[in-house]
Order: structure tokens, then sequence, then C-alpha cells
């Protein structure tokens, strides 16, 4: 009886402390630390590794991927899942399917249950911006988006909150910042 198959999770982590040059030292090693299933790439001198990788989750495939790029004696250290979290309606159009015109009006509530959220933040140029991941929870709510496409962007939304909670603590004025702003509000229950 054979065993049922993984699925397969594509996914891309930004990485910092590692030579962007990508010595061929560096390549084997990450090879070596199990990033086999993976492909390295070099863009605006920011290296990025970009993953097949079979695993029960997409959790499962993003917490190992972390862990044998960072263990692999390279200096790397993961800094995001390299996902674009904010998106324009035009993008959030793309990534359903959909003309940008039905996008629109599920924003203004002229389609669908109503309830759009609201944008994350306006770009000077008059240009709303939202967070995939409220934009993909509302989507699932009223039935417009498979529940693995949710769960990917909830996923993905709290690993990259994770790291940039840890690059913030990694660099001291910035840890001190946070420090200070934790003290100042009522810890979440």
């Amino acid at each position: 009886m054979s065993r049922p198959q993984l699925p397969e999770h594509e996914f891309t982590l930004a990485l910092d402390g590692i030579d962007p040059e990508m010595p061929d030292k560096d390549v084997d090693a990450l090879y070596e630390a199990g990033c086999d299933d993976a492909t390295i790439h070099v863009q605006d001198g920011r290296v990025y590794v970009t993953f097949c990788r079979k695993a029960p989750t997409r959790l499962d495939a993003l917490l190992s991927a972390i862990r044998q790029i960072e263990s692999s004696g390279t200096g790397a250290r993961v800094v995001r899942v390299a996902t674009c979290e904010l998106v324009t309606q035009a993008e959030i159009a793309r990534r359903i399917g959909r003309q940008r015109a039905t996008v629109h009006q599920y924003i203004k509530g002229k389609r669908g249950p109503g309830g759009f959220p609201p944008p994350a933040c306006i770009l000077p140029e008059n240009t709303p911006l939202w967070h995939w991941c409220d934009v993909a929870q509302w989507l699932y709510e009223n039935d417009m988006l498979p529940r693995q496409v949710w769960e990917e962007a909830i996923t993905e939304s709290v690993v990259n909150t994770w790291l940039q909670h840890r690059e913030q603590h990694r660099r001291k004025e910035s840890s001190e910042l946070a420090r200070q702003v934790e003290t100042s509000f009522p810890c979440c229950e």
C-alpha cells in the first residue's frame, strides 16, 4: 500500500546576512542543509530562495525551510516570506480571477454581501492598498475563495509578523522602542 503524497508548497523567502555574490561555498551549504528543493537567486542586492517543498501543511513547509536556511552555517537569516501582503484593486482581481470592475463593486458594497475590508493605507496618488490576508478572509467567508488560499494568506501573514518582530528585537534601537510600546499597552488576551 502506497503512502499518500504530501502536497507541494511553493514560496519564496527573502534573506539577509548572506553575501549577495553567493559564493559556491554558501550555495553548497544551503543545499547540504536541506534546501535541495529550492532555487537561489539575487535581485537588487537581496538573496531569495524559492522553494517547492513537500510538507503536510504550508506552515510545516515554511518553518522547515527557515530552520534549514538559518542552520546552514552561512550566516543567512530569513527576514520575510516574499509575498506581497499589500494589494491593489487590480491585484485582488488578478488573484481571484475576476474583473477589476467586479472587485470595485465589492469594495463599494454594490455587489456581494457588503462589508469589504477597508484599505490598510492609501498611497499619495490616492491608490488604496489592502492587506491580502483581510481580503482573503472576506472572500473566503463569502464563498469566493477556496479555504486553502485563505489559510495560505493567514499562515504567511503570521510567519511574516513573527519574522518582523524578531528583526525588530535584533536591532538594539528598535528593541528599546518595542519595549516602550509593549509597556504602554495592555497585553492582548
